[in-house]
């Protein structure tokens, strides 16, 4: 293969050119194909060319005649029969209704009369409701009095008073009988009896104490159950209140939907009234239109056709698919060579052996891909290879003896070789 060359693009305007003239006649058989003659039991449908109409496709300058046709559609000999009956009732169906019309003129020369019918509702008799508000919630108790201090404290004074002279009575008591049994003021078993008793008094003082902290307690208690109490009181009356007030709502609420449905029911007994009204001023008149449009003859029903269409061929598409592969073709072949020149010049970078064989004669389907060094670059295989076998890239001997005859030797068979690192970088 030689340098390959680059494809021509296809010319936009010859490529549309050819586009249209191979839709048109594509439309065209289908145009035949797509309706064939059609015989049924009711009828015939006949289609034929009446004619051409000229286009002119402005891109191209040309123009082209596009057939035009007429389809016949005949009835059958009953079918027939059947519309000239028809034809001939519809025609006696118009008289009447001509004749009967004139019966129209008095009746819509006078308004529909209203007079006897049931009066509709009236909008100003629907009270609006009256409803009451829900007032603020009570004024509950936050606080309550639990300061009994003083009442404890006077609890507490009643029951020492009582008790304090009995207190000094036993001591006086206690001092006779310990004076009495010989122990003497101020020694150990006095002092040990003494202790005993105002134990025994602290005690009773404690009792005291404790007794006045609970009455204390019940009085804060009452206070804060007298507290819980009213608060409860008047919550239920709130609650008492906001239910009469809702049942007050809802009566309201009845009353109101009590008149509108007796509006409602008056509007609809009007409306029903003036329906009837209207109907019978549109009977007659319905009556003459049933006549004038008489019957009606069944056109036959044709089936489509079966055939199939013959699909439009993308011209352009086609065209511009085959300039793409020839593109990518040509863009390959430029990748190959260039690939290949690349390769030599890696290898003479690596190093050849000295002598390659690249003699002429052992080479065919030669073919020159590019130069390299001054050198020309050829594709071949050698002749012992059988057909199809890979290409080799390198040089031709007897051009390279000319350029650089000390590259060039022969080998021991006659054949000439070729030192690649003389020839592509020697002077």
């Amino acid at each position: 293969m030689g340098k390959p060359k680059a494809p021509k693009a296809p010319d936009p305007k010859e490529t549309a050119a050819a586009q249209t003239g191979t839709n048109i006649s594509t439309a065209t058989a289908n145009a035949w194909f797509q309706q064939p003659n059609q015989i049924t039991p009711d009828g015939s449908l006949t289609r034929t060319q009446t004619g051409t109409q000229t286009v002119f496709d402005p891109s191209s300058g040309k123009s082209y005649q596009i057939p035009t046709f007429t389809d016949t559609v005949k009835y059958s000999p009953e079918q027939q029969a059947i519309a000239d009956a028809n034809n001939s009732a519809s025609l006696n169906l118009a008289q009447l209704a001509r004749d009967q019309s004139g019966r129209l003129q008095g009746l819509l020369g006078q308004p529909i009369n209203l007079d006897g019918l049931p009066a509709g509702g009236d909008a100003s008799k629907i009270t609006t409701p009256t409803y009451q508000q829900f007032g603020s919630g009570p004024d509950l108790t936050t606080s309550y009095t639990d300061d009994f201090s003083s009442d404890k404290q006077a609890v507490q004074d009643a029951m020492m008073g009582r008790l304090q002279p009995k207190i000094d009575q036993e001591r006086s008591a206690l001092e006779q009988r310990l004076s009495n049994q010989g122990i003497q003021l101020g020694s150990d078993a006095y002092m040990a009896a003494m202790r005993n008793f105002d134990q025994g008094v602290n005690d009773q003082r404690t009792s005291v104490l404790l007794a006045a902290g609970q009455e204390q307690s019940r009085l804060a208690g009452l206070s804060r159950d007298q507290a819980s109490f009213g608060n409860s009181a008047k919550q239920q009356m709130y609650q008492n209140q906001n239910t009469a007030i809702g049942g007050n709502n809802a009566l309201q609420d009845q009353l109101t939907n009590s008149q509108l449905a007796q509006f409602n029911a008056a509007n609809t007994q009007r409306q029903q009234a003036l329906n009837e009204r209207y109907e019978e001023r549109a009977r007659p008149i319905n009556e003459i239109g049933a006549l004038i449009r008489g019957g009606q003859v069944s056109k036959p029903q044709f089936g489509g056709s079966q055939i199939g269409g013959i699909p439009t061929v993308d011209y352009a598409g086609l065209v511009q698919q085959k300039y793409a592969n020839d593109l990518g073709a040509y863009n390959q072949q430029m990748s190959q060579m260039n690939g290949f020149l690349g390769g030599l010049g890696s290898l003479f970078a690596k190093g050849l052996p000295a002598g390659f064989l690249s003699d002429e004669r052992a080479k065919k389907d030669v073919e020159k891909v590019g130069k390299i060094k001054g050198q020309n670059v050829y594709l071949y295989n050698y002749r012992d290879e059988p057909d199809g076998s890979p290409k080799h890239l390198g040089l031709l001997a007897q051009q390279v003896q000319k350029k650089k005859p000390a590259a060039v030797s022969k080998r021991p068979d006659g054949l000439l070789q070729v030192d690649y690192g003389l020839a592509l970088g020697g002077k």
